[in-house]
């Protein structure tokens, strides 16, 4: 049996989970073509007339609504006066997000009309005579179904390209107890292997072919036709291997129907045309050149050719475990170019730089170019031959990163995972015309990006002993976006390549859908000053910066805020009817036409503009939380949790909040409807029975009725009983106490030293007196807050926190908790005023002092509370780069801060309990 039959028989073996077809959903699994079709004159033409009419209805509105109300009416007063301001800032917001969506269309409608496809026989002059460049592939994956993963490493593995390193970067767990959990693990971890063994028998054959022909006879005497009929017998052979593949597949959903006819049988069909092509030229008594059938040659051996690994960061403590995809890609892409011997800590094992002599335990290659690909992502035959021979065109010098936005797969079973691929397809044609007007953010499903680019952003810490280096930005949930950001601040580009050569899912419930969009809705706001910066550096190196590119880049990271709260502001408050006019509904007419367009443009009907305002409707509550997300970030300087969109056949209950929230929209609407009617107020009324009927429809398409009451019960339930944690009681502790202490462990001892929380530290030998006290809690005590100097307050007020431990309850050992929390978290905090310092971001710098001082306020840390006032005052008067030196004061204090809890707080009367309140914490942290 071969390795691909054998590949076949297990995916036969695996049980079959097929969700089932939903009446609306979609049929045909043909995705849109490679090439966007070439726009028309007229359809330019009417892109520019629509922008045109949007300007002059909302101006229109603005004079004969607003101007004229306030110059006509007397009797506006203060409540009517906010009111007209408030729906005019609404409007005017709504109607510049409007005009953004068209402008962005407009570009892409230039680009689409212009892009001219490089031939194919100029590709492989290209990457011919020797290229050595690699890409190296980087596939982040936590808990994906391995059927997911093996069809996105077969798509990065029959990459057309000279030199190709596939890298699973797995994430799961690595020692999970669940045996489904274990043999998911152990199935990801043989992909690899798997891939490569299925790989090497059409490999050697081809290779043998190609070296036969290198040594054949001068080509002087060398008979063309008989050579080209030799060469189409091998493209025939590679051709029929992805067929007899491809009909070995099992059939499950769309996605493998994707898989089958665009990977495997869209590659066969290609090498297929050129069998034909020298076929008809032997037959003709014809042949290319020996120059060209050297370059086909070479073109079969590397669509076979491909190194397929997988790396796991968390087997090494010498790497970073946040939990987040950025960082999973940042440790790897910090071992590239190195050699690394393997050190064992008691923490476990820890990769060190290897010198001469050492013993190599891993070796990455250095690569020019990185791909990165999401584990639920495809990619077409020549997406990365085409990207990075964009790349290495003259003038393209300064492009960092290239990528083409991806699309959604077609035959979407589910309603609302076939729009909510209508709106992906939407945001394809957005980002390919924001790179007309230089405005391209980086979207992180997949990407070409130069190494140099990278080191470049790059900065290092040392955490544990060991240096982290960050690449791609963790700061926010959107990585991507705030990477773009530091790209450009290093004088480089980003650029969309104008074609269709990637695919992503979708979320197929609306479970997994809040997931995602409430985290592509956090972090825009918390990014926008760094954009301010940026733009006002350009301006200070006399760098031009249009400000159609500040409104597109703009628009994109905050236009959800303002959106969600002016659709907010329009369903709930009943504004005045002398503020309603037709030229506001008329404002918006080109909006809806020319996104009606798109989706039949992207073969969607055009009816769809009403189901996806109701499908926006229904997510208002899942971009509000995400908006608020971004002000908490901002406010508490605390990193947000990356959460992971839930991609399974089995259905992921959503939240019993937004559930509720679409039906409150619905009720509420109908209130509106016979309160407006009553009252004559048709416009309101109107607005509001459009509102209640689409959001109603897209309660029942997108979330249904029973899943609505089954979703929202789960959440009562889970707010209802809450497991309780039983204390033992005071004797029961000191039989506990009695208990056989556990083996000392040296290593653990000698390699963390004293003071560390999470190391064992059995009884007898680090035992602690507590320290009672009689007094009262002090919080109301005045202290100096904003003393001059940092040494004037006290170090720590251990006893504060001891004795409020000794209030909630009777839980005494709450002190070590927040103790523990406090020493955990103090790294991370530093990170984050070290980066602001650095950077000279004011406002940054404001977020990070905020989470120290109220960190320092819980425990009592007063100098450390006094050390952050002192910075904030010095970078707010003499500006950020003053920061510096009363940074090097804070760090200083707050290391004796961090030594003098460990000491008053981790030296527990048993041996484990310091050690789990770290843990606790640290777990609180990373979730």
């Amino acid at each position: 049996m071969t390795a691909l039959q054998d590949q076949s028989v297990q995916a036969e073996e695996a049980p079959a989970r097929v969700r089932a077809h939903q009446w609306g959903a979609e049929r045909s699994t043909r995705p849109l073509p490679i090439l966007h079709r070439r726009p028309r004159s007229s359809t330019i033409t009417l892109g520019r007339l629509a922008i045109l009419a949007t300007v002059m209805c909302w101006a229109i509105y603005v004079i004969t609504t607003v101007l004229r109300q306030l110059v006509e009416n007397d009797d506006f007063d203060l409540r009517l006066t906010l009111e007209l301001v408030s729906y005019l800032v609404t409007v005017t917001f709504l109607t510049f997000s409007a005009l953004m969506y068209m402008l962005a269309r407009q570009g892409a409608l230039y680009r689409f009309r212009d892009h001219l496809r490089t031939p194919r026989e100029e590709l492989d002059r290209h990457f011919s005579d020797g290229y050595d460049k690699l890409v190296t592939v980087l596939i982040p994956s936590y808990v994906e179904e391995v059927g997911v993963v093996r069809k996105t490493l077969w798509s990065a593995a029959l990459q057309e390209f000279p030199r190709l390193r596939v890298v699973l970067l797995v994430d799961d767990p690595p020692h999970p107890t669940a045996p489904e959990r274990i043999a998911s693990l152990e199935a990801t971890r043989l992909l690899g292997p798997e891939i490569e063994a299925a790989l090497q028998e059409p490999r050697q054959r081809l290779a043998q072919a190609a070296a036969a022909f290198a040594e054949r006879e001068d080509p002087e005497r060398t008979d063309g036709p008989a050579e080209a009929a030799r060469l189409a017998e091998q493209y025939q052979y590679a051709a029929q291997w992805l067929e007899e593949m491809a009909a070995a597949e099992r059939i499950e959903d769309h996605t493998d129907n994707f898989f089958v006819d665009e990977v495997l049988r869209g590659l066969a069909a290609d090498l297929g045309i050129t069998e034909l092509a020298l076929r008809t030229a032997a037959a003709q008594g014809e042949s290319p050149s020996r120059e060209r059938l050297g370059q086909l040659y070479d073109r079969l051996v590397r669509i076979f050719t491909a190194e397929v690994t997988s790396f796991e960061r968390k087997a090494y403590a010498s790497l970073s475990h946040e939990a987040n995809k950025a960082m999973n890609v940042n440790s790897y892409i910090s071992l590239i170019g190195r050699d690394w011997r393997q050190e064992d800590t008691a923490d476990g094992p820890a990769l060190r730089p290897a010198e001469p002599g050492d013993e190599v335990a891993l070796s990455v290659p250095p690569s020019q170019y990185l791909l990165t690909l999401d584990a639920d992502s495809m990619l077409l035959r020549d997406y990365c031959l085409r990207l990075v021979e964009f790349l290495e065109q003259p003038g393209n010098e300064r492009v960092a990163v290239t990528q083409t936005p991806y699309s959604s797969y077609r035959g979407a079973p589910t309603r609302i995972e076939r729009l909510a691929g209508a709106t992906t397809d939407i945001q394809h044609i957005q980002h390919q015309g924001m790179t007309y007007y230089g405005a391209t953010f980086w979207v992180g499903a997949n990407a070409v990006i130069r190494t140099e680019a990278l080191e470049d952003i790059a900065h290092t810490e040392t955490v544990g002993g060991f240096p982290i280096t960050t690449y791609i930005q963790d700061r926010t949930v959107i990585e991507d976006t705030e990477s773009s950001i530091d790209i450009g601040a290093h004088g480089w580009t980003l650029e969309n390549y104008p074609e269709r050569l990637s695919y992503s899912a979708t979320p197929p419930d609306f479970g997994s859908l809040v997931v995602q969009r409430r985290r592509w809705a956090n972090g825009g706001l918390i990014i926008w000053p760094k954009l301010a910066s940026l733009v006002a550096e350009r301006r200070r190196r006399r760098e031009p910066v249009l400000l159609r590119e500040v409104l597109l880049r703009t628009n994109y990271m905050a236009s959800i805020t303002w959106a969600s709260f002016g659709l907010l502001f329009l369903l709930a408050y009943p504004y005045d009817s002398r503020l309603l006019s037709v030229w506001v509904f008329l404002a918006a007419v080109p909006y809806f036409c020319c996104m009606g367009a798109d989706l039949r443009y992207s073969g969607y009907r055009f009816s769809d503009i009403f189901r996806i305002y109701g499908f926006n409707l229904v997510l208002l509550a899942v971009n509000l939380a995400g908006v608020l997300k971004s002000l908490q970030q901002m406010l508490s300087g605390e990193k947000i949790p990356f959460a992971r969109t839930p991609k399974v056949a089995d259905r992921t209950a959503a939240p019993a909040l937004y559930i509720l929230v679409p039906w409150a929209i619905v009720v509420f609407s109908a209130v509106t409807i016979y309160r407006d009617v009553n009252a004559q107020n048709w416009g309101n009324a109107a607005f509001a029975t459009l509102n209640a009927t689409l959001c109603l429809l897209a309660i029942i398409s997108y979330i249904g009725i029973r899943n609505s009451v089954v979703d929202v019960v789960l959440g009562l339930v889970d707010w209802m009983f809450v497991p309780v944690r039983k204390r033992p009681a005071r004797g029961q502790r000191a039989e506990a106490g009695a208990a056989p202490e556990p083996e000392l462990d040296w290593r653990a001892l000698l390699y963390h030293g004293d003071g560390t929380p999470d190391m064992p530290r059995p009884t007898a030998h680090l035992e602690r007196q507590r320290r009672a006290s009689s007094r009262s809690r002090t919080w109301d005590r005045p202290i100096h807050r904003y003393a001059s100097t940092p040494g004037a307050a006290p170090l720590v007020r251990s006893a504060e926190i001891t004795e409020l431990g000794s209030e909630l309850e009777g839980v005494e050992d709450i002190a070590v908790e927040f103790a523990a929390a406090f020493v955990s978290m103090w790294p991370k905090r530093l990170h984050n005023l070290r980066e602001a310092v650095v950077a000279e971001d004011l406002p940054a710098i404001r977020d990070a002092v905020g989470s120290v001082r109220v960190s320092a306020m819980m425990i009592g840390a007063d100098r450390l509370e006094s050390a952050a006032d002192h910075l904030l005052v010095e970078a707010e008067t003499e500006g950020p780069a003053a920061a510096r030196q009363p940074l090097a004061e804070l760090v200083e204090v707050g290391e004796a801060t961090v030594r003098a809890m460990r000491a008053e707080f981790f030296r527990e009367e048993s041996a484990g309990h310091g050690r789990h309140a770290a843990e606790e914490a640290r777990a609180a942290d990373g979730s």
